[in-house]
Protein backbone atom coordinates (compact mmCIF):
# COMPACT_ATOMS: atom_id res chain seq x y z
CA UNK A 1 0.00 0.00 0.00
CA UNK A 2 1.29 3.57 -0.90
CA UNK A 3 0.34 6.61 0.96
CA UNK A 4 0.56 10.22 0.39
CA UNK A 5 0.22 13.37 2.73
CA UNK A 6 -1.00 16.67 2.41
CA UNK A 7 -0.18 19.19 5.25
CA UNK A 8 -2.29 22.18 4.89
CA UNK A 9 -3.10 24.83 7.68
CA UNK A 10 -6.16 25.63 10.10
CA UNK A 11 -7.94 28.31 10.61
CA UNK A 12 -5.59 29.02 13.92
CA UNK A 13 -2.75 31.11 13.40
CA UNK A 14 -4.99 33.22 10.76
CA UNK A 15 -7.57 33.74 14.19
CA UNK A 16 -4.44 35.01 16.28
CA UNK A 17 -3.94 37.68 13.55
CA UNK A 18 -7.58 38.21 13.43
CA UNK A 19 -7.38 39.25 17.10
CA UNK A 20 -5.01 42.60 15.97
CA UNK A 21 -5.67 45.72 17.58
CA UNK A 22 -6.55 47.90 15.08
CA UNK A 23 -4.39 50.79 13.85
CA UNK A 24 -4.74 53.93 14.90
CA UNK A 25 -5.44 56.46 12.84
CA UNK A 26 -3.12 59.19 14.23
CA UNK A 27 -0.13 56.90 12.53
CA UNK A 28 -1.44 56.61 9.14
CA UNK A 29 -2.00 59.84 8.11
CA UNK A 30 0.26 61.79 5.35
CA UNK A 31 1.66 64.12 8.09
CA UNK A 32 1.19 62.06 11.10
CA UNK A 33 2.08 63.82 14.56
CA UNK A 34 2.78 67.36 12.47
CA UNK A 35 -0.38 68.63 13.35
CA UNK A 36 0.42 68.54 17.33
CA UNK A 37 3.77 69.81 16.51
CA UNK A 38 2.23 72.88 15.10
CA UNK A 39 -0.21 73.48 17.52
CA UNK A 40 2.73 73.46 20.19
CA UNK A 41 4.93 75.22 17.95
CA UNK A 42 2.47 78.46 17.14
CA UNK A 43 1.31 79.39 20.95
CA UNK A 44 4.82 79.75 22.16
CA UNK A 45 6.82 81.66 19.42
CA UNK A 46 3.58 83.00 17.68
CA UNK A 47 4.94 81.93 14.23
CA UNK A 48 3.54 79.44 11.61
CA UNK A 49 5.73 76.20 10.32
CA UNK A 50 4.85 74.02 7.72
CA UNK A 51 5.92 70.59 6.73
CA UNK A 52 6.61 70.41 2.99
CA UNK A 53 5.65 66.58 1.71
CA UNK A 54 5.49 67.23 -2.17
CA UNK A 55 6.92 69.72 -5.06
CA UNK A 56 4.29 71.92 -5.59
CA UNK A 57 4.56 72.78 -1.37
CA UNK A 58 8.06 72.81 -1.61
CA UNK A 59 7.74 75.14 -4.61
CA UNK A 60 5.08 77.31 -2.68
CA UNK A 61 6.66 78.02 0.16
CA UNK A 62 9.89 79.13 -2.36
CA UNK A 63 7.74 81.61 -3.91
CA UNK A 64 6.59 82.68 -0.36
CA UNK A 65 9.86 83.17 0.97
CA UNK A 66 10.78 85.52 -2.30
CA UNK A 67 8.93 87.22 -1.54
CA UNK A 68 9.10 87.97 1.61
CA UNK A 69 12.99 88.40 2.06
CA UNK A 70 13.83 89.67 -1.48
CA UNK A 71 15.67 92.56 -1.77
CA UNK A 72 14.18 93.48 1.77
CA UNK A 73 14.87 94.60 4.95
CA UNK A 74 14.25 92.06 7.34
CA UNK A 75 13.76 92.10 11.33
CA UNK A 76 14.10 88.98 13.58
CA UNK A 77 10.42 88.63 13.57
CA UNK A 78 10.86 88.01 9.89
CA UNK A 79 13.88 86.30 10.11
CA UNK A 80 12.49 83.42 12.11
CA UNK A 81 9.49 83.05 10.00
CA UNK A 82 11.52 82.44 6.87
CA UNK A 83 13.77 79.87 8.44
CA UNK A 84 10.68 78.27 9.99
CA UNK A 85 9.48 77.60 6.40
CA UNK A 86 12.41 77.17 4.44
CA UNK A 87 15.25 75.59 6.78
CA UNK A 88 15.87 71.92 5.28
CA UNK A 89 17.17 70.81 8.29
CA UNK A 90 14.01 71.29 10.34
CA UNK A 91 11.84 69.68 7.49
CA UNK A 92 14.13 66.64 8.04
CA UNK A 93 13.33 66.46 11.62
CA UNK A 94 9.50 66.95 10.66
CA UNK A 95 10.12 63.16 8.69
CA UNK A 96 11.46 61.94 11.84
CA UNK A 97 8.28 62.39 13.36
CA UNK A 98 6.43 60.65 10.21
CA UNK A 99 9.18 57.81 10.84
CA UNK A 100 8.27 57.81 14.61
CA UNK A 101 4.51 56.95 13.46
CA UNK A 102 5.47 54.42 10.81
CA UNK A 103 7.23 52.57 13.56
CA UNK A 104 4.27 52.83 15.61
CA UNK A 105 1.93 51.59 12.36
CA UNK A 106 3.96 48.51 11.58
CA UNK A 107 4.13 47.30 15.40
CA UNK A 108 0.09 47.52 15.18
CA UNK A 109 -0.10 45.35 12.55
CA UNK A 110 0.03 41.78 12.98
CA UNK A 111 3.44 39.32 12.27
CA UNK A 112 2.81 38.09 8.35
CA UNK A 113 2.10 34.07 8.93
CA UNK A 114 4.78 32.02 6.95
CA UNK A 115 3.75 29.35 4.68
CA UNK A 116 6.24 27.09 3.40
CA UNK A 117 4.82 23.92 0.59
CA UNK A 118 6.65 21.04 -0.26
CA UNK A 119 6.20 18.31 -3.05
CA UNK A 120 7.89 15.07 -1.91
CA UNK A 121 8.00 11.73 -4.05
CA UNK A 122 8.19 13.97 -7.06
CA UNK A 123 7.88 11.06 -10.51
CA UNK A 124 5.71 8.77 -8.94
CA UNK A 125 3.77 7.72 -12.04
CA UNK A 126 1.02 5.72 -10.01
CA UNK A 127 0.28 8.58 -7.82
CA UNK A 128 0.31 11.43 -10.48
CA UNK A 129 3.70 12.66 -10.60
CA UNK A 130 4.37 13.08 -6.59
CA UNK A 131 3.89 11.41 -3.90
CA UNK A 132 3.15 13.63 -1.21
CA UNK A 133 2.55 17.63 -0.84
CA UNK A 134 3.40 19.11 2.25
CA UNK A 135 2.61 22.74 3.98
CA UNK A 136 2.83 24.88 6.54
CA UNK A 137 1.48 28.09 7.82
CA UNK A 138 3.34 29.62 10.75
CA UNK A 139 1.91 32.07 13.40
CA UNK A 140 4.02 34.04 15.87
CA UNK A 141 2.19 33.45 19.47
CA UNK A 142 4.00 36.51 21.44
CA UNK A 143 3.95 39.13 18.42
CA UNK A 144 0.14 38.98 19.37
CA UNK A 145 0.44 38.33 22.88
CA UNK A 146 3.02 41.68 23.27
CA UNK A 147 1.23 43.39 20.58
CA UNK A 148 0.09 46.03 23.04
CA UNK A 149 2.93 47.05 25.19
CA UNK A 150 4.96 47.11 21.79
CA UNK A 151 2.29 49.44 20.91
CA UNK A 152 2.68 51.11 24.36
CA UNK A 153 6.43 51.50 23.40
CA UNK A 154 6.19 52.87 19.90
CA UNK A 155 3.57 55.59 21.26
CA UNK A 156 5.79 56.84 23.48
CA UNK A 157 8.46 57.05 21.03
CA UNK A 158 6.12 58.37 18.70
CA UNK A 159 5.23 61.18 21.12
CA UNK A 160 9.03 62.00 22.18
CA UNK A 161 9.56 62.54 18.39
CA UNK A 162 6.84 65.15 18.17
CA UNK A 163 8.44 66.67 21.48
CA UNK A 164 12.19 66.49 19.86
CA UNK A 165 10.48 68.54 16.67
CA UNK A 166 9.23 71.00 19.21
CA UNK A 167 12.44 71.53 20.77
CA UNK A 168 14.19 71.51 17.08
CA UNK A 169 11.66 74.28 16.14
CA UNK A 170 11.79 76.22 19.05
CA UNK A 171 15.98 75.70 19.08
CA UNK A 172 16.34 76.80 15.23
CA UNK A 173 13.46 79.84 16.06
CA UNK A 174 16.17 81.07 18.89
CA UNK A 175 19.30 80.77 16.60
CA UNK A 176 17.87 82.39 13.86
CA UNK A 177 17.10 85.36 16.29
CA UNK A 178 20.74 85.42 18.01
CA UNK A 179 21.85 85.43 14.30
CA UNK A 180 19.94 88.35 12.92
CA UNK A 181 21.26 90.25 16.46
CA UNK A 182 24.77 89.30 15.57
CA UNK A 183 24.51 90.81 11.90
CA UNK A 184 22.35 93.73 12.73
CA UNK A 185 25.54 94.83 15.92
CA UNK A 186 28.08 93.65 13.50
CA UNK A 187 27.00 96.00 11.14
CA UNK A 188 26.61 98.68 13.42
CA UNK A 189 29.79 98.19 14.77
CA UNK A 190 30.72 98.80 11.30
CA UNK A 191 29.06 102.52 11.31
CA UNK A 192 30.63 103.47 14.09
CA UNK A 193 34.49 102.50 13.45
CA UNK A 194 33.73 104.18 9.97
CA UNK A 195 32.86 107.18 11.95
CA UNK A 196 36.10 107.13 13.77
CA UNK A 197 38.02 105.79 10.93
CA UNK A 198 36.66 109.32 8.90
CA UNK A 199 38.16 111.25 12.12
CA UNK A 200 41.36 109.78 12.24
CA UNK A 201 41.78 110.43 8.35
CA UNK A 202 41.25 114.26 9.19
CA UNK A 203 43.71 113.74 11.96
CA UNK A 204 46.49 111.89 10.44
CA UNK A 205 45.73 114.40 7.26
CA UNK A 206 46.39 117.07 9.36
CA UNK A 207 49.35 115.35 11.50
CA UNK A 208 50.84 115.52 7.50
CA UNK A 209 50.38 118.77 6.68
CA UNK A 210 51.81 119.91 10.03
CA UNK A 211 54.99 118.04 9.38
CA UNK A 212 55.32 119.23 6.30
CA UNK A 213 55.44 122.56 7.72
CA UNK A 214 57.81 121.72 10.91
CA UNK A 215 55.52 122.58 13.26
CA UNK A 216 54.91 118.71 14.03
CA UNK A 217 57.78 116.01 14.57
CA UNK A 218 58.24 113.12 12.91
CA UNK A 219 57.39 111.63 16.22
CA UNK A 220 53.71 113.36 16.10
CA UNK A 221 53.23 112.05 12.51
CA UNK A 222 53.89 108.63 12.85
CA UNK A 223 51.74 108.52 15.99
CA UNK A 224 48.92 110.00 14.07
CA UNK A 225 49.11 107.42 11.04
CA UNK A 226 49.87 104.58 13.53
CA UNK A 227 46.44 105.12 15.08
CA UNK A 228 44.84 105.39 11.52
CA UNK A 229 46.18 102.63 10.10
CA UNK A 230 45.38 100.56 13.32
CA UNK A 231 41.66 101.54 12.76
CA UNK A 232 41.73 100.73 9.37
CA UNK A 233 42.77 97.13 10.23
CA UNK A 234 39.82 97.00 12.71
CA UNK A 235 37.31 98.25 10.36
CA UNK A 236 38.59 95.92 7.57
CA UNK A 237 37.72 92.97 10.56
CA UNK A 238 34.46 94.45 11.51
CA UNK A 239 33.14 94.45 8.01
CA UNK A 240 34.04 90.77 7.68
CA UNK A 241 32.85 89.64 10.79
CA UNK A 242 29.05 91.22 9.84
CA UNK A 243 29.82 89.41 6.63
CA UNK A 244 30.20 86.62 8.15
CA UNK A 245 27.32 87.26 10.74
CA UNK A 246 25.27 87.68 7.83
CA UNK A 247 25.94 84.73 6.36
CA UNK A 248 25.18 82.90 9.33
CA UNK A 249 21.67 84.00 9.36
CA UNK A 250 21.15 83.29 5.00
CA UNK A 251 22.25 80.06 6.21
CA UNK A 252 20.17 79.31 8.86
CA UNK A 253 16.67 80.67 6.72
CA UNK A 254 17.86 78.40 3.76
CA UNK A 255 18.48 80.74 1.53
CA UNK A 256 20.51 80.63 -1.98
CA UNK A 257 20.45 82.43 -5.48
CA UNK A 258 18.58 85.38 -5.54
CA UNK A 259 17.12 85.13 -2.37
CA UNK A 260 20.22 86.08 -0.54
CA UNK A 261 19.57 89.62 -2.02
CA UNK A 262 17.74 91.27 1.32
CA UNK A 263 18.92 93.37 4.15
CA UNK A 264 19.11 93.74 7.97
CA UNK A 265 19.26 96.92 9.80
CA UNK A 266 22.14 98.95 10.26
CA UNK A 267 21.60 99.03 14.30
CA UNK A 268 19.27 97.38 17.12
CA UNK A 269 16.27 99.09 18.64
CA UNK A 270 17.22 101.46 21.59
CA UNK A 271 16.73 99.67 25.12
CA UNK A 272 13.29 99.57 26.37
CA UNK A 273 12.42 102.25 29.15
CA UNK A 274 12.38 99.58 31.99
CA UNK A 275 12.17 95.61 32.48
CA UNK A 276 10.43 93.89 34.98
CA UNK A 277 10.86 90.74 37.36
CA UNK A 278 10.21 87.90 35.98
CA UNK A 279 7.88 86.04 38.50
CA UNK A 280 8.34 82.00 38.91
CA UNK A 281 11.22 82.13 36.56
CA UNK A 282 11.74 78.11 37.88
CA UNK A 283 8.58 77.06 37.91
CA UNK A 284 7.91 78.16 34.27
CA UNK A 285 10.86 76.99 33.11
CA UNK A 286 9.72 73.18 34.22
CA UNK A 287 6.46 73.76 33.20
CA UNK A 288 7.49 75.11 29.52
CA UNK A 289 11.06 73.23 28.68
CA UNK A 290 10.35 70.88 25.80
CA UNK A 291 13.41 69.02 26.33
CA UNK A 292 12.48 68.33 29.75
CA UNK A 293 9.08 66.40 28.69
CA UNK A 294 11.34 64.72 26.05
CA UNK A 295 13.32 63.14 28.65
CA UNK A 296 10.20 62.71 30.98
CA UNK A 297 8.74 60.61 27.65
CA UNK A 298 11.97 58.88 27.59
CA UNK A 299 11.86 57.45 31.01
CA UNK A 300 8.06 56.35 30.61
CA UNK A 301 9.28 54.51 27.23
CA UNK A 302 12.05 52.76 29.20
CA UNK A 303 9.78 51.43 32.05
CA UNK A 304 7.47 49.94 29.17
CA UNK A 305 10.32 48.72 27.71
CA UNK A 306 11.26 47.06 31.07
CA UNK A 307 7.64 45.36 31.32
CA UNK A 308 7.86 43.95 28.01
CA UNK A 309 11.53 42.16 28.66
CA UNK A 310 9.95 40.90 32.26
CA UNK A 311 6.88 39.52 30.53
CA UNK A 312 9.36 38.34 27.65
CA UNK A 313 12.19 37.15 30.08
CA UNK A 314 11.50 33.04 29.80
CA UNK A 315 9.97 32.56 27.03
CA UNK A 316 11.43 34.81 24.03
CA UNK A 317 10.22 32.90 20.94
CA UNK A 318 6.59 31.06 20.43
CA UNK A 319 5.47 29.65 17.18
CA UNK A 320 2.41 27.81 16.41
CA UNK A 321 2.27 25.74 13.35
CA UNK A 322 -1.81 24.30 12.41
CA UNK A 323 -3.26 22.43 10.07
CA UNK A 324 -4.30 18.85 8.41
CA UNK A 325 -2.66 15.87 7.49
CA UNK A 326 -4.53 14.58 4.09
CA UNK A 327 -2.96 11.23 3.33
CA UNK A 328 -3.78 9.46 0.52
CA UNK A 329 -3.58 5.39 0.00
CA UNK A 330 -3.82 3.50 -2.89
CA UNK A 331 -6.23 0.08 -2.58
CA UNK A 332 -5.87 -3.02 -3.74
CA UNK A 333 -8.58 -1.99 -6.06
CA UNK A 334 -6.48 0.60 -7.79
CA UNK A 335 -8.99 3.30 -6.27
CA UNK A 336 -7.02 6.12 -3.53
CA UNK A 337 -8.62 6.40 -0.49
CA UNK A 338 -8.15 9.83 1.27
CA UNK A 339 -7.84 10.72 5.38
CA UNK A 340 -8.03 14.24 6.57
CA UNK A 341 -5.78 13.87 10.36
CA UNK A 342 -6.24 17.67 12.06
CA UNK A 343 -2.15 18.71 13.24
CA UNK A 344 -0.96 21.10 15.63
CA UNK A 345 2.62 22.05 16.59
CA UNK A 346 3.67 24.68 19.02
CA UNK A 347 7.75 26.11 18.61
CA UNK A 348 9.84 27.48 21.57
CA UNK A 349 13.32 27.99 22.68
CA UNK A 350 14.34 25.94 25.75
CA UNK A 351 15.63 28.84 28.13
CA UNK A 352 18.87 26.67 29.15
CA UNK A 353 21.52 28.72 28.53
CA UNK A 354 19.90 32.10 28.29
CA UNK A 355 17.67 32.75 31.11
CA UNK A 356 16.75 36.36 30.03
CA UNK A 357 18.55 37.50 33.49
CA UNK A 358 21.18 39.84 31.06
CA UNK A 359 18.35 41.69 29.09
CA UNK A 360 16.67 42.38 32.98
CA UNK A 361 20.10 43.53 34.00
CA UNK A 362 20.03 45.75 30.57
CA UNK A 363 16.61 46.35 30.98
CA UNK A 364 16.97 47.86 34.71
CA UNK A 365 20.47 49.53 34.17
CA UNK A 366 18.51 51.45 30.64
CA UNK A 367 15.96 51.97 33.62
CA UNK A 368 18.00 53.38 35.80
CA UNK A 369 20.03 55.28 33.16
CA UNK A 370 16.74 57.81 31.95
CA UNK A 371 15.67 58.26 35.36
CA UNK A 372 19.44 60.07 36.35
CA UNK A 373 19.15 61.86 33.00
CA UNK A 374 15.43 63.43 33.57
CA UNK A 375 17.06 64.56 37.17
CA UNK A 376 19.58 65.90 35.95
CA UNK A 377 17.82 67.76 33.24
CA UNK A 378 15.45 69.04 35.89
CA UNK A 379 18.11 70.08 38.43
CA UNK A 380 20.11 71.85 34.58
CA UNK A 381 16.90 73.65 33.72
CA UNK A 382 16.60 75.36 37.06
CA UNK A 383 19.98 76.64 37.34
CA UNK A 384 19.50 77.78 33.33
CA UNK A 385 16.12 79.92 34.39
CA UNK A 386 18.40 81.71 37.04
CA UNK A 387 21.13 82.03 35.52
CA UNK A 388 19.69 83.65 32.38
CA UNK A 389 17.40 85.99 34.26
CA UNK A 390 20.21 87.32 36.53
CA UNK A 391 22.07 87.68 32.84
CA UNK A 392 19.25 89.75 31.69
CA UNK A 393 18.40 91.97 34.29
CA UNK A 394 22.38 92.78 35.08
CA UNK A 395 23.09 93.63 31.14
CA UNK A 396 20.23 96.02 30.99
CA UNK A 397 21.81 97.84 34.07
CA UNK A 398 25.15 97.74 31.94
CA UNK A 399 23.49 99.13 28.97
CA UNK A 400 21.65 101.22 30.64
CA UNK A 401 24.83 102.52 32.25
CA UNK A 402 26.69 102.96 28.73
CA UNK A 403 23.87 104.67 27.23
CA UNK A 404 22.87 107.21 30.45
CA UNK A 405 26.25 107.93 32.00
CA UNK A 406 29.25 107.21 29.43
CA UNK A 407 28.13 108.10 26.61
CA UNK A 408 26.47 111.83 28.16
CA UNK A 409 29.80 112.57 29.09
CA UNK A 410 31.82 112.23 26.52
CA UNK A 411 29.32 113.95 24.68
CA UNK A 412 29.90 117.14 27.15
CA UNK A 413 33.77 116.51 26.75
CA UNK A 414 33.12 116.79 23.27
CA UNK A 415 30.90 119.71 23.41
CA UNK A 416 33.31 121.39 25.79
CA UNK A 417 36.67 120.73 23.40
CA UNK A 418 34.42 122.02 20.45
CA UNK A 419 34.29 125.47 22.29
CA UNK A 420 37.91 125.65 23.75
CA UNK A 421 39.15 125.08 20.30
CA UNK A 422 36.78 127.93 19.32
CA UNK A 423 38.40 130.02 21.52
CA UNK A 424 42.01 128.30 20.49
CA UNK A 425 42.64 127.23 24.18
CA UNK A 426 42.91 123.68 22.59
CA UNK A 427 44.49 122.68 19.52
CA UNK A 428 42.80 120.38 16.49
CA UNK A 429 44.07 116.98 17.93
CA UNK A 430 42.92 117.29 20.84
CA UNK A 431 39.34 117.98 19.59
CA UNK A 432 39.97 114.93 17.46
CA UNK A 433 40.91 112.80 20.53
CA UNK A 434 37.18 113.84 22.00
CA UNK A 435 35.62 112.72 19.24
CA UNK A 436 36.97 109.87 19.06
CA UNK A 437 36.94 109.05 22.72
CA UNK A 438 32.93 109.88 22.62
CA UNK A 439 32.71 107.31 19.43
CA UNK A 440 34.36 104.80 21.21
CA UNK A 441 31.91 105.33 24.15
CA UNK A 442 29.09 104.76 21.53
CA UNK A 443 30.40 101.36 20.35
CA UNK A 444 30.98 100.38 24.12
CA UNK A 445 27.36 101.13 24.66
CA UNK A 446 26.26 99.19 21.32
CA UNK A 447 28.01 96.15 22.44
CA UNK A 448 26.14 96.06 25.86
CA UNK A 449 23.08 96.98 24.31
CA UNK A 450 23.95 93.94 22.01
CA UNK A 451 24.55 91.88 25.22
CA UNK A 452 21.14 92.74 26.30
CA UNK A 453 18.76 91.77 23.46
CA UNK A 454 21.09 88.34 23.38
CA UNK A 455 20.37 87.95 27.19
CA UNK A 456 16.51 88.27 26.19
CA UNK A 457 16.89 85.77 24.01
CA UNK A 458 18.56 83.78 26.28
CA UNK A 459 15.77 84.13 29.02
CA UNK A 460 13.01 83.32 26.36
CA UNK A 461 15.14 80.25 25.63
CA UNK A 462 15.54 78.99 29.22
CA UNK A 463 11.72 79.38 30.11
CA UNK A 464 10.74 77.57 26.20
CA UNK A 465 13.55 74.84 25.47
CA UNK A 466 15.97 74.84 22.36
CA UNK A 467 14.75 78.49 21.80
CA UNK A 468 11.30 80.66 21.77
CA UNK A 469 10.59 83.61 19.66
CA UNK A 470 8.82 87.25 20.46
CA UNK A 471 5.44 85.71 22.57
CA UNK A 472 8.32 85.50 26.17
CA UNK A 473 10.94 88.53 25.16
CA UNK A 474 7.86 91.09 24.46
CA UNK A 475 6.81 89.86 28.32
CA UNK A 476 9.96 91.01 29.65
CA UNK A 477 11.13 93.92 27.34
CA UNK A 478 11.08 95.53 24.10
CA UNK A 479 10.50 93.62 20.69
CA UNK A 480 13.28 93.65 18.05
CA UNK A 481 10.60 93.25 15.26
CA UNK A 482 12.52 96.59 13.88
CA UNK A 483 16.11 97.87 13.62
CA UNK A 484 17.21 101.65 12.76
CA UNK A 485 18.90 102.45 9.30
CA UNK A 486 18.27 102.02 6.05
CA UNK A 487 20.14 97.99 6.10
CA UNK A 488 23.00 96.27 4.69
Amino acid sequence: MRRTKFSLMVSLPLLLGACATAVPGIYTEQKAGFANVAGQVTPAIGKRTVFAQTQAENEALSREVHGIVHRKTISADTAVQVALLNNKGLQASYANVGLSAAEAWQQATPENPVVSIGLLGIGAPELGAYRAIEGLIRANILDATTRSQRMAIADASFREAQLSAVNDTLTLAYQTRQAWINAVAAFETVGYLTRTKATSDAGSELALRLGETGALNKAGQAREQAFNAELAGQLAKARLNAARAKEDLTRLMGLWGADVDYYVPDALPALPRSVGRVSDIEARALANRVDLRVARLGLEAQARAFGLTEQTRIVSDLEIVGGAELEREVGEDGDIEKTVTPQVEVEFAIPIYDTGKARMRKAELMYLQAANVLAERAVTVRSEAREAETAYHASYKIARHYRDVLVPLHTIIEQEGLLSYNGMITNTFELLMDVREKIGAELEAANAKRDFYMAQADLTAAIYGGGAGNTGAGEEGASLADGDGAGH
